[in-house]
Formats: structure tokens, C-alpha cells, sequence
């Protein structure tokens, strides 16, 4: 019986392979995959002497053959007939294809990635997958060690069967790429979201609800590279908060700390370092970042771990965690550590699931790119900062939000009000006395002038927001009668 081997992923090729001479299988080969089996010494036939057609087309067509693929697609039952024909079954096909999304990354040219739509190669997967009751289709070098395990014992009908949805999840994705990239638009008429399921989860966001995280194929997460270095597995509502802080703090370039709870922050503050950003945080909301997630975008060091170490936290998110850090935290063994690679930056899609459908945007990435004094009285240097730091953390709160924040660090967050004026009032009155000097922040306009009028009686100093309702006239007034000072940015962050 034959073995087809045809792969652009060399990785345990000729440890397979040996494995498959071993068995008693012939070895039949394409191309560069002929070449290697013939330098390691093995018995292995080129594909054109089974087909007794040449390449042609520069290779274009090898496989494409009635010779191999009725050797690929002949039933159990057929073996007379394919006995007529003079062939005999291949029954193993090793196949991954030309690396395409590979190709596109690196910056190919249209004609160059053309090159690498792999033909060939996913008839060949299909039609042993379709036959895999007869025919064993392998397209994972990952999988080579259990197929010579299964031929050695006798391949179970199951052991095929997870083979063949493999081979036809494989082709799957790898047209879907394609598609894509023909496309050549963000939102084509067909859209195409390959997900590879990533780990099972215990449950979701409540125990009677199953779940699993998946990666989508073709991109790159900073959370789903993350290392985790200790504590228990990570659930779904740690990864929906670990990813929540993990943008915020992605924001700054100053050493900064965010403490998240439920999606939205809790807490946020820049500082010298990792241990002074952290106490500021944590100061922000001594409640609420009880069982909290708490991000850094700087290394956790020794006495950061000391501070971390006095509160209960599900998981602290960092690039780097010194030694001595490790040692503090390794005491409490539940507590998540993830050293994440690289910072959350750069456009992504965002997507909603709807019943039957989705809604697909672009993440919101917008910094203000016209700030605006809209009152006679311009911020203080040190109001700039703040209101800079305020609409930074304004666009990760769920709407309608209101940031209060002073000294680089927030001071009250209200957070998915029904209305403007209750996330105000959440927000100053968590600030209390310290509102008087600091800013305000909000993520959309004003339809009113009672959120100005509100701020104004805790002594708020200034005020960031979009402008562009009909009534900014009434709030740049109400600014100007209490002394503030009021940016405009143009940019609105509604968060639902």
C-alpha cells in the first residue's frame, strides 16, 4: 500500500516517513518532499513515475491525476476495480499546503501570493477525507507520532473520523483566506471568521453556561500569547476582564496601573513606577478592586508584589515580573500572573453577535485630533494632563460614562448609567471632596447644562468632552458662570 506524502511544512517528515517504511507502506512523493526523502536515504517514488505523466506548468500540475486520486477515493468495496486499472490504494495522504496566509503577511505581491493558492494539495485532503473510512488524511504534523500509533494497533473509526474533520477544517480555513484576501475590503459581502478553539473553559459567565476560548485564525492577541506563570486556570469573565485592563493600560506610556472589575475600571493612575501607579490606583476605589484583575505596563517588582499581596485579586497582568515579584506572589497560589508580550495597539474589528447575525466595526482607536478651548478660561498645564489622562480612561468605560480625575490618577468612574446625570453623580460623589481642583471627563455630549451645573457645585476645575449637541450654547455658559474650563474634542466613545 501507498503512502502519499506531499508537504510544504517539513517539520517530522522523515521521522514519519521512516515510521511508514517501517509499517510496510510504500513511499510516493511531490516535489521538494521527494528530494528530502531521497537525501534521508529512504525508498521513495516520484510522482510522476505512479502517474506516468511529467510535471507540468512549472509544477502547477503533479497530482491532479485520475491515477492518484482513484487511488485516493476508491471504497473498500471497489478494491476490484481499482485492481483493473492496474493501481493499487494509497492508504495514508500527508498533505499541508503551500503557506499562503504566510505569503500575504510577509507583504507578497498579487501574482507572488497567487503562487501560494495551493490547488493540488486541497483535492487531495478532500478526497482522502471523504474516503477516510479507507484512507487515513494527514495534515497536521503535530498528528504524525498518533497515526504510526494507530496503523501500528489498527486505526479506530473514531481516530478516522477526527482525521478527515481536520483535513476538511484545514481546506476550510485555508479558502477562507483566500477569499479574503481577494476581497480586499474590510466589510466584504461574505465575511469569513475562522475560530481554532484555543481551551475548554469550566463554565461562562454563570456555572450553567458552557464555554471555550478560541483563537481567530490569522490574527495575533496580546492576552491569547500571554504567559501564565502561576494561579489557577483563567475562566471567561477573567479573560473579559484581563483583556478590559489590558487595553487601558495599553494606552499610557507613563508608568501606569489599572485595577478592573465587571469590564469597566475601577481604578487608574500614572506614577514614578509600577508601586506608586498601584497605591494611587488602589486608592481610587478601596472597594471595588476587591477580587479585582489589575494590570501593568511596566515590570511588577519586588515591593509592587509586597502591595499586591495585601489585597484578594483573581489575576495581575504585566510584561515582566522580576524574581523577587515571583517569589512574593508564588505565595498566594491562586492568583493568576500573565506576562503579556506586547501592548494592546493597532485597528482590529470588533465584533457583536446579534440572533442570526453579527455587527462588525472598527475598535475604537480615535484619539482627539482637534482639542478645543470652547471658554474664555484655558486649563492650567497640570488640568491638560489631567483632562488628557481623564478622556484616555473615559474611552474604556461602558456608557453613559463619566471619568473624575486629579494628579494623574481617577478619583471617581460612572459607569453604563441609563443617563448622563446619574453616572455624574456616581462619579462626583465617590470623588467627595477631592472633585474640588480635579476634572471631569465624559464620553459623549451634554444635551443638557445640568451635568456642568452638577460639577460645578463639587468644584470641578474643567471639563473634557465631544461638544456637538444642539445645546452646547447652555453647557459652555454654565462652564463659563463657575469658573471652568471646557475642551472640546470632537471625538465621541460611546462604549455599550
Amino acid at each position: 500500500m501507498w503512502a502519499l506524502l506531499s508537504v510544504s511544512d517539513k517539520r517530522g517528515l522523515e521521522a514519519f516517513a521512516r515510521g511508514l517504511v517501517d509499517l510496510g507502506f510504500r513511499l510516493l512523493a511531490t516535489g521538494g518532499t521527494y528530494r528530502v526523502l531521497k537525501e534521508a536515504g529512504l525508498p521513495v517514488t516520484y510522482i510522476s513515475e505512479f502517474t506516468g505523466f511529467p510535471e507540468v506548468l512549472s509544477g502547477r500540475v503533479k497530482t491532479l491525476h485520475p491515477r492518484v486520486h482513484a487511488a485516493l477515493l476508491a471504497r473498500p468495496d471497489q478494491e476490484e476495480e481499482l485492481r483493473s486499472l492496474g493501481l493499487e490504494r494509497i492508504g495514508v495522504l500527508a498533505v499541508n499546503l503551500y503557506p499562503f496566509r504566510e505569503a500575504v503577511a510577509r507583504g507578497a505581491s498579487f501574482e507572488e501570493a497567487l503562487e501560494q493558492v495551493d490547488i493540488g494539495g486541497p483535492a487531495m485532503l478532500r478526497a482522502a477525507a471523504k474516503n477516510h473510512l479507507a484512507v487515513l488524511p494527514v495534515c497536521d504534523p503535530g498528528d504524525y507520532g498518533k497515526v504510526l500509533e494507530a496503523l501500528r494497533e489498527g486505526p479506530t473509526p473514531e481516530f478516522r473520523r477526527e482525521l478527515a474533520r481536520k483535513a476538511f477544517a484545514h481546506t476550510a480555513a485555508y479558502d477562507a483566506a483566500i477569499a479574503e484576501w481577494l476581497a480586499g475590503e474590510k466589510f466584504p459581502e461574505e465575511k469569513f471568521l475562522v475560530l481554532k478553539r484555543a481551551a475548554p473553559l469550566r463554565y461562562g459567565e454563570n456555572p450553567h453556561q458552557e464555554a471555550a476560548l478560541y483563537r481567530v485564525v490569522g490574527e495575533e492577541g496580546p492576552l491569547l500569547l500571554a504567559e501564565v506563570l502561576q494561579g489557577k486556570a483563567m475562566s471567561f469573565n477573567n479573560y473579559l476582564d484581563a483583556e478590559a485592563a489590558w487595553n487601558l493600560v495599553s494606552e499610557f506610556a507613563e508608568p501606569a496601573c489599572v485595577a478592573v472589575k465587571h469590564q469597566n475600571p475601577c481604578g487608574v493612575a500614572l506614577g514614578e513606577g509600577p508601586l506608586e501607579a498601584y497605591r494611587k490606583a488602589y486608592a481610587a476605589d478601596l472597594v471595588s478592586i476587591f477580587g479585582g484583575i489589575v494590570a501593568f505596563n511596566r515590570e511588577v517588582d519586588g515591593p509592587t508584589a509586597q502591595a499586591l499581596g495585601e489585597v484578594f485579586l483573581e489575576v495581575v497582568l504585566a510584561p515582566a515580573f522580576s524574581q523577587e515579584a515571583l517569589a512574593v506572589l508564588a505565595k498566594k497560589r491562586n492568583l493568576r500572573l500573565l506576562r503579556v508580550p506586547f501592548p494592546a495597539q493597532g485597528l482590529y474589528l470588533d465584533l457583536r453577535r446579534l440572533r442570526g447575525g453579527v455587527l462588525l466595526q472598527d475598535a475604537d482607536a480615535m484619539d482627539p485630533v482637534d482639542l478645543r478651548v470652547v471658554t474664555k478660561k484655558a486649563p492650567t498645564e497640570a488640568e491638560w494632563q489631567d483632562l488628557l489622562f481623564a478622556w484616555k480612561v473615559v474611552k474604556h468605560v461602558r456608557s453613559n460614562a463619566i471619568v473624575v480625575a486629579k494628579g494623574g490618577r481617577t478619583l471617581g468612574i460612572g459607569v453604563g448609567q441609563t443617563n448622563r446625570l446619574a453616572a455624574a453623580r456616581h462619579a462626583l460623589e465617590a470623588a467627595g471632596e477631592g472633585a474640588r481642583g480635579a476634572v471631569l471627563a465624559s464620553d459623549a455630549f451634554f444635551p443638557f447644562d445640568d451635568v456642568l451645573r452638577l460639577a460645578a457645585s463639587f468644584g470641578v476645575a474643567a471639563v473634557i468632552q465631544p461638544g456637538g449637541s444642539l445645546r452646547d450654547g447652555d453647557s459652555i455658559r454654565a462652564a463659563e458662570e463657575a469658573g471652568m474650563a471646557m475642551v472640546f474634542t470632537g471625538v465621541r466613545h460611546f462604549r455599550h
